[in-house]
């Protein structure tokens, strides 16, 4: 009995349940879009912080890595990786307490074993920015696990200024992926592996990385600043989910992209007439970035004839300066002097070199080779992936003629003038190249003279001068910043006397971007000729961190 009444029960419900309506799946959560920034360079980017030194490369850097200390907004050195810092022994030794909870994107706590682990790499290898250390530091020392202690050779006034171009590398990862190479035990120090892959704590991590063509860095979910909760170092609403620099300057196909919104922002190489056809599409915008950097033209000074300096000035007043600021890169600026005015320790004491064929023909005179210059030819390099360059090049070999001097313009890649110019032998007469300051001081711009800096694209003028090495070396390590700056003004007065630079132009960089982001600069001045003069807020700017993305 008790059975059928069961199975009535059952048939009763399956027939309910039969004539109700389907029941419709829930939909499953429509997947966000990534937020994707994506801005071109020239070419190569070298991602390993202890190799590269360029535009592009110091540009991916701290977005993958973190240094122990920051250039603020304000122009203040502020904590990064160390949260304080103290010095003693009159200077000679720094100590820094370092972050508890910080992690790489491998998820290993960075200690001061991977602070020690950086800075010997840095130094032992001997490439990038390490000419900025060499001189003065003597060791590196953990003295507990967030405490690591720097110990100096000898003075060094501008150190924490300095130390944003040294970037903290996870110890671990690096060990786990070195290969054979030139360091011993070391094997390559994980060069190979770093080409392509990172070993950082930044806001971003490698995703992707096609050499020559892009970087693809993805932000990184667990970045400490915002674990840690720390104010300064939190991703910005709608900051970029992917980074990607793309590997082109080609004016037509970055004009394209950028129409299609395929490209977030240009990079600072693009003719003015191509910033000034995209600015035509809407929602292009142009904008100035106020620099620190110089466009020099740099002169061989141990290569004949440019070793004669009387052959060299003959050079400097007969380039014609006003062309290029008026016709090749307006809304520049012409250098008044041997580094850029903006820079703390710039003097004013020197008269700027401008056209005057009177003065080049007195100067070209008095050299050696002056019965010579039937037979003299002055090969100058351009960078290939800046066009405005070759104009820059044809400028000068049109002024170099008015002294019945023979010009040969050779285009040369970006990763190939690097090479050319690290060898004494093959560097031409003359290259043209923009050169950045990496500390916000005279002395930023005047170390690329050093010897230390000669077999890098930093310093074509190969200067090898153990007198002028002595006066940087002296003028760094003055730690009273009022007798420093005295000693920049000095070593400013010595290679302007050399004369192994024509200093062309301090550099506003124009750039188209998109106006759907959201940059972090602070405007500049008032909108001018089409375009607004903005600064970018602080030294190294984390792009990525502090950019907002509103994609259409």
């Amino acid at each position: 009995m008790y059975a059928g009444i069961i199975a009535i029960i059952v048939i009763a419900a399956a027939g309910y349940w039969l004539m109700q309506p389907a029941q419709e799946p829930e939909p499953a959560p429509v997947p966000s879009e990534p937020i994707v920034y994506r801005s071109t360079w020239a070419w190569p980017t070298r991602i390993d912080p202890a190799v590269g030194s360029d535009g592009s490369s110091t540009a991916a850097h701290p977005n993958l890595y973190n240094s122990l200390v920051r250039i603020t907004p304000e122009g203040v050195v502020g904590p990064e990786l160390a949260e304080s810092w103290t010095t003693s022994n009159e200077g000679m030794t720094y100590t820094f307490t370092l972050r508890q909870g910080v992690m790489s994107h491998a998820g290993n706590e960075i200690t001061a074993e991977d602070v020690v682990f950086s800075m010997d790499r840095l130094l032992g290898m001997g490439e990038g920015l390490a000419y900025l250390f060499l001189p003065y530091i003597d060791e590196v020392t953990a003295v507990d696990t967030y405490t690591v202690q720097f110990d100096l050779l000898k003075s060094f006034g501008p150190i924490l200024t300095v130390m944003p171009n040294f970037f903290v590398l996870d110890k671990d990862v690096v060990m786990e992926n070195i290969a054979e190479g030139e360091y011993g035990d070391l094997g390559d120090y994980g060069k190979e592996w770093l080409m392509t892959h990172d070993a950082g704590t930044g806001p971003y991590k490698v995703k992707e990385f096609l050499l020559e063509e892009k970087l693809v860095m993805e932000k990184y979910e667990d970045y400490w600043g915002e674990t840690l909760d720390v104010e300064g170092f939190k991703f910005v609403e709608n900051a970029p989910d992917i980074m990607e620099m793309i590997g082109t300057t080609e004016p037509i196909t970055v004009r394209t992209m950028m129409s299609r919104m395929e490209l977030e922002r240009t990079d600072s190489w693009q003719p003015i007439e191509n910033l000034e056809e995209m600015v035509q599409t809407e929602g292009v915008e142009m904008i100035g970035e106020v620099g620190t950097s110089l466009l020099n033209l740099m002169m061989h000074t141990n290569k004949a004839p440019t070793d004669d300096v009387h052959f060299r000035r003959a050079m400097v007043y007969a380039f014609d300066y006003e062309t290029v600021v008026t016709d090749i890169f307006p809304h520049t600026t012409l250098v008044k002097g041997v580094v850029n005015e903006v820079l703390p320790g710039y003097t004013p004491d020197l008269e700027p070199f401008r056209r005057d064929l009177d003065k080049a023909m007195e100067e070209l005179e008095q050299s050696v080779y002056y019965d010579q210059l039937d037979e003299i030819e002055i090969e100058i390099h351009w960078c290939a992936e800046v066009p405005a360059e070759e104009r820059i090049s044809l400028l000068f070999m049109d002024n170099m003629a008015d002294l019945g001097i023979s010009v040969k313009i050779v285009k040369e890649p970006w990763l190939s003038m690097i090479e050319t110019m690290a060898d004494p032998e093959l560097s031409p007469n003359v290259v043209v190249v923009y050169n950045s300051v990496h500390f916000p001081e005279a002395g930023g711009d005047l170390m690329r003279y050093h010897s230390e800096s000669a077999p890098t694209w930093e310093q074509n003028e190969w200067l090898l001068d153990e007198t002028l090495d002595q006066m940087i070396e002296d003028a760094l390590g003055t730690v009273d910043q009022a007798e420093r700056f005295e000693k920049y003004g000095e070593i400013q007065e010595y290679i302007y006397d050399v004369c192994p630079t024509i200093y062309v132009l301090q550099t506003t960089t124009l750039r188209c971007v998109q106006d759907y982001v959201d940059y972090p600069y602070v405007e500049y001045g008032e909108q001018v000729s089409g375009f607004v003069y903005k600064v970018p807020l602080g030294f190294r700017t984390y792009y990525g961190l502090y950019t907002g993305v509103n994609q259409p």
